[in-house]
């Protein structure tokens, strides 16, 4: 089940590079409320499944948010492949974009074995965070490629590797976490909580301040109302 759904969530950038290369305009004019909503599905989710869900399993949990949030950090302005969301940024579908964008897609696979690992509810609220992340993030980076002069089928097979290290690394991470204990569970489900609230507050909130429209924002508070109406009704 879940490679399934992480198959799912990998396809997720593949649709918005087809979007971008179909409806360029539309996607880029309306890929603000996809990244505002999925803003909010990660910080509610974070709060109210991944850490309680953490510290229950791991006194220590607390450090591995704060670990989880840093190590992002690091890997995102230290090795340099975040995403991009400025045209100004001009990505190239080289070897090194291919690694660093690959790389973090294994780091989307393997959050989604960790959350199938715990429960099947937070595995899927989990896989659905990932998919809202990824389509954006493929609209962007997608966007940008089509104004660098990069052609259709360049843009389309970049996509499509970078996308399949996310099922491949939920398969990985099924082996690897098949029956370890609960307090490196925990400490797992806490480090992707850091990582959710990273991804969150440095690549897509900062998104906000540059939009005109007011209803963008609201797509936050939706995302995050969801989660948390989700929380109650499975309490």
């Amino acid at each position: 089940m879940a490679i399934l759904y992480s198959f799912i969530a990998a396809s997720a950038s593949l649709i918005g590079a087809l979007l971008v290369l179909k409806f360029h305009k539309w996607a880029e004019k309306n890929s603000i409320f996809l990244v505002n909503f999925a803003a909010g599905i990660m910080i509610a989710l974070a709060f109210t499944h991944l850490m309680p869900e953490g510290l229950e399993s791991n006194p220590n949990a607390l450090i591995f948010v704060l670990a989880g949030f840093l190590f992002m950090f690091f890997l995102q302005f230290v090795v340099l492949f975040h995403p991009c969301h400025d045209e100004s940024c001009h990505p190239h579908a080289d070897t090194a974009s291919i690694i660093g964008l690959s790389f973090h897609s294994c780091i989307d696979g393997l959050i989604i074995a960790a959350g199938f690992e715990a429960n099947t509810e937070l595995g899927l609220l989990t896989a659905l965070a990932i998919l809202l992340h990824k389509l954006p993030d493929g609209i962007t980076i997608s966007a940008i490629l089509v104004h660098t002069g990069a052609s259709k089928k360049k843009i389309f097979t970049f996509s499509l590797i970078t996308a399949l290290f996310t099922p491949a690394a939920t398969f990985a991470g099924i082996l690897l976490f098949n029956d370890i204990s609960a307090r490196v569970l925990g400490a797992l489900l806490a480090a992707t909580a850091g990582s959710f609230i990273f991804l969150a507050a440095s690549d897509l909130i900062p998104e906000t301040h540059k939009c005109k429209s007011r209803l963008a924002p609201l797509s936050l508070f939706i995302g995050a109302i969801a989660i948390f109406l989700i929380h109650l009704i499975a309490e």
